[in-house]
């Protein structure tokens, strides 16, 4: 999966929150960016999943294809 993520930290929640421009609604958190990372891998795949499961149209990645 080559989506593009945004990772910050949030002083009011004390924890990592990654999001998925591509993926509307698609986010995660961790207590380290590591963990929020390794979650977020889990929720993409499980959004991509439901989506085909479901017939929906998975957003291409508008960010990294031009290599």
């Amino acid at each position: 999966m080559n989506y593009c993520i945004v990772m910050k930290y949030s002083a009011k929640e004390n924890c990592y929150i990654v999001t998925v421009p591509d993926l509307p609604g698609c986010m995660a958190d961790g207590n380290t960016p590591n963990e929020a990372y390794e979650n977020i891998k889990i929720v993409m795949e499980e959004y991509i999943e439901t989506a085909h499961m479901e017939g929906r149209k998975i957003p291409e990645p508008s960010f990294g294809n031009e290599l």
